[in-house]
């Protein structure tokens, strides 16, 4: 069985990207085919393995800006040529389920959801582009071309695998099409509690506008405790710009540092709609409760009173109540962790490699027997 594994492109380091680097620990051969590559933004994690990218690499620009270059990348995600693989994974939350494959090919694509802004962030994703008004009004054309395209490529996949149940229910509600979900990984022997926490609430991630730290900001600007803000994005100096003196912007951080920030933390703030939340688990993980918008995959990973707690809108206002009420200290952080582990990556890796296997099995099973009855009646003759 020879496997490729397909992304949609590497020039973030993100919750997609962690799952692509589950994936290579399951099968440590299998090439990676991705529109884009860039190195010093994702970091060391794909060095030793063959990534293979496509026409777009070769473009001027196209790393710095790659979403100058969104109207070519179905074709290009098209020309990845996968004519010698047997299975091919594919971990998509745009184009990667889109590749072209041989008839007798095994696809599985791993949907992070259905792409956010061609189906349910469409009209918010044209906002924040911030384009002059000529250009603005092309935008919705082309995207509504994609998504004609997106449709039709989400009916590639023998199988789709969904990361959480709400973008199960995405999945059918966009692309008409059935899933099973698999949490993504969460390596949660990288975490532990500590001992005594510090005075201080954390947030962080890719800082973009849909996650909302806009409210976080304002929340504790009115509250002036301690927050401390961890990741990069295009939204951090809009951020900073807004902050207090009591919020503290500590920047992209290593594994290690980003654990201690976990675990010394009060609680973890979580104020977007996520399709599962990494780093919320990443919080239990480490023994801290979490505060999150009931909404997206918090609903699945946040047990109310027992691992966190909730606020039932994305405002400032909610979120400030929530953290005035908040009593840390009725939270058992060996219980928070202990839920925390349900998604550990070793249990990621066992469904993931079980499911591939099985599916392989069943194809091959039938084809088997597909050919046998295409050879019976020449045999009675």
């Amino acid at each position: 069985m020879k496997l490729a594994l397909v992304h949609d492109h590497l020039v973030q380091d993100g919750g997609a990207e962690r799952v692509l680097q589950a994936f290579t620990r399951i099968w440590p051969e299998a090439p990676i085919y991705t529109l884009l590559y860039d190195p010093a933004r994702i970091g060391d994690a794909f060095r030793d393995r063959v990534v293979r990218t496509s026409f777009l690499q070769a473009l001027p620009l196209a790393l710095r800006k790659y979403k100058w270059f969104l109207p070519m990348m179905p074709a290009a995600t098209e020309r990845h040529n996968l004519a010698d693989f047997d299975v091919v994974v594919s971990s998509a939350s745009a184009f990667a389920k889109g590749v072209l494959t041989r008839p007798d090919t095994l696809h599985l694509c791993y949907c992070h959801t259905p792409t956010r802004y061609l189906w349910s962030d469409t009209h918010s994703y044209v906002d924040e582009l911030g384009l002059p008004g000529p250009v603005r009004k092309l935008v919705p054309l082309i995207l509504t071309s994609i998504r004609m395209w997106d449709r039709i490529a989400a009916e590639r996949a023998d199988v789709m695998i969904a990361n959480s149940e709400t973008v199960r229910r995405r999945i059918r509600h966009y692309y008409g099409r059935e899933s099973v979900v698999i949490h993504p990984p969460v390596e949660t022997a990288k975490f532990s509690p500590a001992a005594k926490t510090e005075n201080y609430y954390l947030a962080g991630g890719r800082l973009v506008a849909y996650k909302r730290f806009d409210v976080v900001v304002q929340a504790f600007n009115k509250l002036g405790l301690p927050l401390k803000i961890f990741g990069e994005g295009p939204e951090l100096r809009r951020l900073q710009a807004a902050s207090k003196k009591n919020i503290e912007f500590v920047g992209r951080v290593s594994e290690a540092d980003k654990a201690e920030l976990y675990r010394k933390s009060i609680a973890y703030i979580h104020p977007q709609e996520e399709d599962f939340g990494i780093t919320a688990v990443e919080a239990m993980a480490s023994g801290r409760p979490v505060i999150a918008y009931r909404k997206g995959g918090a609903l699945e990973t946040v047990v109310e009173g027992v691992t966190g707690t909730f606020i039932d809108e994305q405002s400032w206002e909610a979120l400030a109540n929530t953290v005035i009420l908040f009593q840390p200290e009725r939270f058992d952080p060996a219980r928070i962790r202990a839920h925390a582990e349900r998604f550990d990556i070793a249990l990621f890796r066992t469904k993931m490699k079980e499911l591939v296997e099985s599916e392989w099995q069943r194809r091959s099973g039938s084809a088997a027997a597909a050919n046998a009855r295409l050879a019976a009646p020449s045999m009675a003759r």
